[in-house]
């Protein structure tokens, strides 16, 4: 009986389906309700006590870890209502996090769509007409409203077509004589993402300055990406050279490098040779990714892309329509200031013209932005012999034709290079391999320093005028050079000056037939000192075999089977 009564008792209350409740209107039917006695929760307490707005805007109390029973127990609506504010709190917080995330973003979407200079990859603007990127406001609102940004040439780039040398890169390996809008640190950070993307990289290096130009950090650069080196300028060396020795010297010197080298490619971008094999192993290696050639200033970058997109357009229709918009070639180091990108190939992928990577320790570094044209052969180099050796007919002794000794005397190459012999054997020459618009000129050690301070600008060019050499600091770094001759049947090493060219000592007797010189003593060790400007490098290394002779004297290094697989071929 207590079950059932207690069962009737919490069973909900019955009202008629025809009554409706209502104070004003009295029913006969209505009977005195039941007043039932609750405790509310605390929380509840709580929020009754404050203003409904005050209610609205206080946020959801945590729940405890241990839910209570009995009265003081926490409600199902309570439970609900607190569930339901935590939702829509998370809900703001998260839209607000959203519309902060959009605003970050804005920057860059504007970033990514500036129109560049097709010929030097600079940001078009029309505030400075002396920056790069420059163009008058009215052929920009022209362009932009026809959708041709992308065929604008700036100022700049249309004075330095025309031969002017226009710097604008400056800071650590900057050029003097103009103005420095960017520096070269800026230029080297724009390359910086290649090494966490997938790409291959097309790495140029000039035969002329082959270690000044080579990038010694370019691991830094471009990671694990695969390369395809190409060397240009061949066309410069001496006539008779052996091109199968010059690639086998050049491979030589690249797998001391460790690098991840595909193949080497000699090259002349005036000639177009060798172009051909390029564009077959891009083609070939390619295989989707983006293309990007990597070099530095003035390595020929923009005069290679011309030649490659030449004979890319004789197959390729779309390299045929990129060849209309082409970077623009100067001799001023640092014409490119932003990644120019080309569409150059049918099946996919982008070509790209990055910045030169400007390197302090080349000559081109601290000459005058005029003396710049001087730094760059423009003809096949001539060697220049000191001291010079006449070659004797048969009946004629050898003796007779024998040189002055080079001891005690001073060379001094240009107003960039004095090279001080302290030290050689009597059957020794240097031989020259460099512009030949620097003259050479030889006088006694002890008055070197006398004849510099006072030819210095005049005879001694570059630097060129007096005003130029007055703000000229001179040859600040001296290196001393112990050189062995260990056979005296070849040269003994190259004398390699950043940014210039490089000095060939060999012994004299080689050159002469029927000397009767002793091998014997012919053999010894060399000492030189070599002067140059503070920044730029003095590199030994062996000699590049040039020249008919070269041939004669340059020996093959015989290669292991395992050698001989991971070893880069060259191509000509």
């Amino acid at each position: 009986m207590a079950l059932k009564t207690l069962s009737t008792f919490l069973s909900p209350l019955t009202l008629p389906h025809s009554s409706i409740f209502n104070p004003r209107i009295p029913n006969s039917s209505y009977t005195k309700p039941t007043i039932i006695l609750c405790r509310l929760p605390q929380s509840q307490q709580t929020h009754n006590n404050k203003t409904p707005l005050a209610a609205e805007n206080q946020l959801p109390e945590p729940r405890p870890a241990t839910v209570g029973t009995g009265a003081a127990a926490p409600t199902p609506g309570d439970r609900f209502l607190e569930h339901h504010r935590s939702v829509e709190v998370a809900k703001l917080i998260v839209k607000e996090n959203k519309k902060n995330k959009k605003k970050k973003e804005k920057p860059l979407k504007v970033s990514t769509a500036v129109a560049c200079c097709y010929g030097c990859g600079a940001p078009l603007q029309t505030s400075e007409k002396d920056a790069p990127g420059y163009v008058d406001s009215e052929t920009y609102a022209l362009k932009k409203k026809h959708h041709q940004l992308r065929s604008v040439l700036c100022g700049r780039c249309k004075l330095l077509s025309h031969g002017h040398m226009i710097t604008a890169v400056g800071g650590n390996g900057g050029y003097s004589g103009g103005k420095q809008f960017v520096m070269a640190e800026q230029l080297r950070e724009k390359l910086a993402h290649l090494r966490y993307e997938k790409a291959l990289i097309v790495k140029l290096v000039d035969i002329v300055d082959f270690n000044g130009s080579f990038l010694a950090r370019v691991r830094d650069l471009v990671g694990a990406n695969p390369i395809i080196l190409v060397v240009t300028k061949v066309d410069l060396l001496p006539k008779g050279t052996d091109f199968n020795c010059v690639g086998d010297w050049v491979v030589e010197a690249t797998t001391k490098k460790n690098l991840n080298v595909l193949s080497v490619h000699l090259t002349s971008s005036k000639s177009l040779v060798g172009i051909t094999g390029v564009a077959s192993e891009i083609q070939k290696e390619k295989k989707g990714r983006d293309v990007y050639i990597l070099g530095s200033a003035n390595v020929g970058k923009s005069a290679f892309i011309t030649a490659l997109l030449k004979l890319m357009a004789q197959k390729d229709p779309v390299a045929a329509a990129a060849q209309r918009y082409k970077p623009i070639q100067s001799a001023v180091p640092g014409t490119t200031l932003g990644p120019i990108q080309i569409n150059a190939f049918l099946g996919g992928g982008k070509l790209y013209d990055t910045p030169g990577v400007h390197l302090h320790h080349r000559q081109a570094a601290v000459v005058h932005s005029e003396d710049l044209p001087a730094l760059a052969p423009q003809s096949r180099l001539r060697g220049q012999p000191f001291p010079n050796v006449q070659v004797p007919s048969e009946n004629v002794a050898a003796s007779k034709y024998r040189s002055s000794d080079l001891n005690g005397c001073s060379l001094f190459w240009g107003g960039l290079v004095r090279i001080d012999v302290l030290k050689v054997l009597p059957e020794t020459r240097l031989t020259f391999y460099g512009p030949k618009s620097l003259k050479i000129y030889m006088v006694p050690t002890d008055k070197a320093d006398e004849f510099y301070q006072k030819e210095v600008g005049v005879l001694l060019t570059p630097p060129t005028g007096k005003e130029k050499a007055d703000d000229w600091q001179g040859l600040e770094t001296v290196r001393q050079l112990q050189i062995k001759f260990e056979n005296v049947e070849r040269p003994a090493c190259d004398v390699a000056i950043s940014g210039l060219g490089w000095i060939s000592v060999e012994p004299m007797n080689r050159l002469v037939k029927g000397s009767e010189s002793n091998s014997e003593q012919a053999a010894g060790e060399l000492h030189l000192a070599v002067h140059v400007p503070k920044p730029v490098e003095i590199f030994v290394r062996p000699p590049m075999p040039v020249g008919k002779s070269g041939a004669q004297w340059y020996q093959y290094r015989e290669l292991t089977e395992k050698e001989d697989e991971v070893r880069p071929k060259w191509y000509f």
